[in-house]
């Protein structure tokens, strides 16, 4: 089920955008900052990307493959989600991508869209949802450069 619903979020972190790749692709972060997901992938392009972890006490796999990769800049990956109720098909699987911008020596912008939404109200829960990582990722890693001066 093809969709032009698109869900967005972004946020901008006082750090550099090798740290928040850092954040993006390096598991025992993530952990830190998505739902305590675990999340399992070599982030090579064609490679799959899998998220586990339990949801209010239930367990989900959910799973996607890497569609594209420039460090620092674009991560990209189509997704499922084992709790979403919608059948296991390539039609049903979202389009995630994570957009780093440069804004000055020490500020980046991080947007993250997620293409193929099926309905407005998903949508709307999506944007929640990613504005919640985004904050608690940018709460971690601003905290983290305060910790470290």
């Amino acid at each position: 089920m093809k969709t032009n619903i698109t869900a967005r979020a972004s946020i901008i972190i006082d750090t550099y955008p090798l740290k928040i790749w850092e954040a993006l692709t390096i598991p025992r972060i993530i952990k830190k900052y998505f739902f305590g997901t675990d999340v399992i992938s070599d982030w090579k392009v064609g490679r799959p990307i899998i998220f586990r972890g339990e949801w209010e006490e239930k367990k989900y796999e959910d799973k996607g493959t890497i569609i594209a990769i420039v460090p620092n800049k674009l991560l990209k990956y189509n997704y499922w989600s084992s709790m979403s109720g919608i059948e296991d098909k390539p039609e049903n699987y979202v389009l995630i991508t994570y957009e780093l911008h440069a804004n000055n020596s020490n500020e980046t912008t991080l947007t993250i869209t997620q293409d193929n939404v099926p309905d407005e109200k998903i949508r709307e829960h999506s944007e929640q949802n990613w504005m919640k990582v985004l904050t608690d990722l940018k709460a971690l890693l601003e905290e983290e450069v305060v910790n470290s001066l």
